[in-house]
């Protein structure tokens, strides 16, 4: 397949085209600066620019058979319009080049599944650690959910770097967490490259961790 990568130079991003040109799949990394992607591979096309610039978007995103999101805003303080508005001309894009397929990392936390934490870390977690990424993330999730695309919504519990392990716990369901769970980033990886012609959870939220 040939896929899009917006964030190929982000930790989770850098694992998703690692994996993803191990396994043969064709990959255009999406970065916003010059040299932050030093991955040198056949298969790689680099992609510099931002994500207000609609035409390159659309020039990236035509012909391609999938779209991964693995961004973030800038600040756990400030709210990130550029993030926001980012996502949405993606979206806005792959609608207009007839890309249907879409794959976007959110975070466990984000609306209801906020009632997956138990108190009061929830409280803690969502109005006050990282209230400002829960609320960029609930905007972009709307923005997914009202689209025509075949879109799924990967919430990963907190993200850590180690190995890749061969079963993550996936569902859509409200369940109640226990301790603290954590997912490695190479595992968040593994499952969404896993996802791309998988319709299990097409049009779907789901959390995953180890």
């Amino acid at each position: 397949m040939k896929i899009v990568v917006f964030g190929a130079n982000g930790r989770t991003g850098l694992n998703i085209v690692k994996q993803a040109l191990e396994k043969g799949h064709s990959v255009v990394g999406f970065v916003r600066k010059p040299g932050s992607l030093t991955i040198d591979h056949p298969n790689l096309k680099i992609a510099v620019g931002n994500l207000d610039e609609k035409l390159k978007l659309a020039d990236i995103i035509s012909g391609t058979d999938a779209c991964i999101c693995a961004l973030g805003g800038d600040s756990l303080r400030k709210n990130s319009a550029v993030f926001t508005k980012g996502v949405s001309n993606i979206v806005d894009i792959m609608e207009q080049e007839k890309v249907n397929r879409l794959i976007y990392i959110s975070s466990i936390g984000v609306d209801e599944s906020q009632y997956m934490i138990p108190q009061p870390m929830r409280f803690f977690i969502t109005r006050f650690l990282l209230k400002v990424p829960i609320a960029e993330h609930s905007i972009n999730e709307e923005k997914i959910n009202h689209s025509s695309l075949k879109w799924t919504i990967v919430r990963p519990a907190g993200l850590i770097d180690g190995p890749i392990l061969k079963a993550v716990k996936s569902g859509t369901e409200t369940v109640k967490l226990k301790g603290n769970p954590t997912i490695a980033r190479a595992n968040v990886a593994a499952f969404i490259l896993s996802q791309l012609e998988n319709k299990t959870y097409v049009n779907k939220n789901v959390w995953i961790y180890e």
